[in-house]
């Protein structure tokens, strides 16, 4: 799993700046979560080649009884706990605070157990930098000078955090990883129980009962199958009204797909007919999924992970034979560019279909780690193309000579051409639908590159 950095420090000490600059042009996926006061951001990214996940926390404040401040408070404590290592930001513009003391304080009490990296911001130049010497009374190391706003000494920062993480950390093992993954209340947990067959985690009707990921081990066919259940992902006016922790149980569902081969997203029955509740034909009725289950999608997308859409609780809607295929179809049709996804209708209650979820996720697991022969790729798909040319650039003919499966952890094709910056987008989607169409890949992210050819 992903070394995982926080962000610390008192307000308006440039955390956001630094967690910006670190994510750079190097962002795979970053959420902007609205959280009380402003934005909580999370994300993963590397460094020289060292993968990691980097949160940004709220402004620490002490002993006030505003109710936001005690959110962030709450916000703050987690991420501490959460993190494997925790960059605590002071100012060394304005110098020691009051504020930081305290907070030194509150992270004394972790520096056995976390990597703490007291680093001073606003250090603009090295005169600057003699402002550092008052924080050397924190007692918490010799203190790193930057400047997130302009970059100065960030290299050098990461450079010493990143120092212990090796490449092997960044690998995953070579076990079949499962996320079940959704909103709260969504029926993850009672999925599992029912696969597992036993009541290994606890059910309620409350939405949030699941905080942490929590791993089984099931047997298919002789191979071991890690199955991850994750908390449910909140929405942001939740945050707001019911509980901070909630933000960090995101980040935690983040990093379940992050380690996962195929994320198995469930969605409610009952929320998509929601859709349905003021028009009784619901062939014509107007659809589209819930923002949430959306975002969650993209996610696993933009991970290059496999994806199984699991409708549950199908035993409380009232349907014929044509409502699953109906469902599934409004799916695909709003999803779009997703609509490779697989989708099974089940019920967790009453177990119907129950065994179609590992079966299927490990179809796509298959398909995933699926190599084509070259020979077989040119031959079918080189076909079509000269059915079906590229059209001309300003009078300029795209000519594509050679496709190629580059080995990857999801199907990625080369496509070697005179011109690989021309292709356009709807020609990139016409070659995936008829690798696609040809060679399958049902439920996995495909990948097209296009290289200039030699």
């Amino acid at each position: 799993m992903l070394k995982t950095i926080a962000i610390v420090g008192r307000p308006n000490v440039g955390k956001s700046t630094l967690f910006n600059r670190i994510m750079g042009k190097r962002v795979a996926i970053v959420h902007h979560e609205s959280g009380v006061t402003r934005d909580r951001n999370y994300g993963e990214t590397e460094w020289t080649g060292k993968k990691f996940i980097v949160i940004d926390t709220g402004g620490f404040i002490p002993d006030s009884d505003e109710k936001f401040d005690k959110v962030i408070r709450e916000q703050i404590r987690i991420a501490i706990e959460e993190a494997d290592k925790i960059i605590f930001l002071v100012d060394c513009e304005n110098g020691l605070h009051p504020i930081d003391i305290e907070f030194g304080n509150i992270l004394r009490r972790y520096s056995n157990k976390k990597n703490i990296f007291l680093v001073c911001n606003k250090s603009d130049n090295e005169k600057r930098d003699l402002n550092s010497a008052d924080f050397f009374s924190l007692g918490l190391g010799v203190p790193i000078t930057i400047s997130a706003i302009n970059g100065r000494n960030v290299a050098e920062l990461l450079d010493e955090v990143l120092k212990d993480i090796h490449d092997t950390e960044t690998k995953t093992d070579e076990k079949v990883k499962f996320a079940i993954i959704g909103r709260p209340n969504s029926g993850k947990s009672s999925i599992v129980n029912a696969i597992l067959n036993e009541e290994r985690n606890i059910v309620t009707d409350i939405p949030g009962t699941t905080r942490d990921p929590i791993d089984s081990v099931i047997k298919y066919y002789g191979r071991d199958i890690i199955l991850i259940d994750t908390a449910g992902l909140q929405k942001k006016s939740y945050f707001k009204r019911i509980e901070s922790i909630m933000f960090y149980s995101n980040v935690r569902t983040f990093k379940s797909i992050q380690r996962c081969d195929v994320a198995i997203i469930v969605i409610d029955a009952a929320i998509i007919f929601d859709n349905f509740s003021k028009t009784p034909d619901i062939k014509t009725a107007p659809f589209k999924l819930d923002k949430q289950d959306v975002r969650i999608i993209e996610d696993t997308v933009n991970q290059k992970k496999g994806i199984l859409i699991v409708i549950n609780k199908w035993d409380l809607v009232e349907r014929n034979s044509q409502t699953s295929k109906i469902i599934e179809e409004k799916i695909k049709n709003h999803l779009k560019t997703e609509d490779y996804a697989r989708i099974i209708f089940i019920s967790a209650l009453t177990k119907q279909r129950i065994h179609k979820v590992i079966e299927e996720a490990y179809k796509i697991y298959t398909e995933k780690n699926k190599t084509i022969r070259t020979s077989e790729i040119n031959q079918k798909i080189l076909e079509e193309i000269k059915k079906k040319p590229h059209p001309s650039v300003k009078g300029k003919e795209i000519k594509i000579n050679y496709i190629t499966q580059i080995k990857s952890d999801h199907p990625v094709f080369a496509f070697f051409t005179n011109e690989p910056g021309k292709i356009n987008l709807n020609y990139k989607r016409f070659l995936e639908r008829k690798i696609r169409g040809h060679f399958g890949f049902a439920g996995v992210p495909i990948t097209l590159t296009f290289k200039k050819k030699n």
